[in-house]
């Protein structure tokens, strides 16, 4: 049996014409069936149900990429802090202040971490350039997920740098002094 396809645009409900619609249908014919009825929105929708699963766990992937950044970022930062333990003790040992000493750790770090989030987000803006043929109604630089990206890892470096320095100055000089 051929299948016949019936398009039609309102202005006005759809759902109520499509009901209008079988029923025209069922008083013509009552042997026609009248299957799958749908707007185009839901046509669409349905269409891009595997793009959009694709999507989803493509982005689930990015967030679970930047929370492992954030870890290993804090990691390493916490554990180059700690090995300056000895370093604070002498700065602390010689007449430096915690707030000096805390200052000095969080310059460093953000030193660090700004040269970072730069050649990061060059590379970004690089690798986008190469993306934007893929994406369809999105655009390819968005600059609040870029300022909420690298503000995330600022804020995670700055705090990494923060609590070993904390810890650090409170130890007593002469205890790192003889630390290692």
């Amino acid at each position: 049996m051929p299948q016949i396809n019936l398009h039609v645009r309102t202005s006005t409900d759809a759902a109520g014409v499509v009901a209008a619609l079988r029923n025209e249908v069922q008083q013509l014919d009552p042997s026609l069936p009248v299957l799958n009825t749908q707007t185009l929105s839901e046509r669409i929708s349905n269409s891009l149900g595997g793009e959009r699963s694709q999507a989803t766990l493509l982005g689930s992937g990015g967030i679970l990429a930047l929370i492992l950044a954030a870890i290993g970022l804090y990691g390493v930062m916490s554990y180059s802090v700690g090995q300056r333990t000895r370093e604070i003790g002498i700065r602390m040992a010689l007449g430096a202040g915690r707030g000096n000493v805390m200052g000095l750790v969080l310059k460093q770090g953000a030193t660090l971490v700004s040269a970072g989030v730069v050649l990061g987000l060059g590379a970004a803006f690089g690798v986008t350039r190469l993306l934007a043929t893929l994406l369809f109604g999105v655009s390819a630089v968005d600059p609040i997920t870029f300022a909420a990206t690298s503000g995330l890892l600022i804020v995670v470096a700055l705090v990494a740098s923060y609590v070993p320095a904390r810890r650090a100055t409170k130890v007593d000089p002469i205890i790192a002094l003889r630390y290692e």
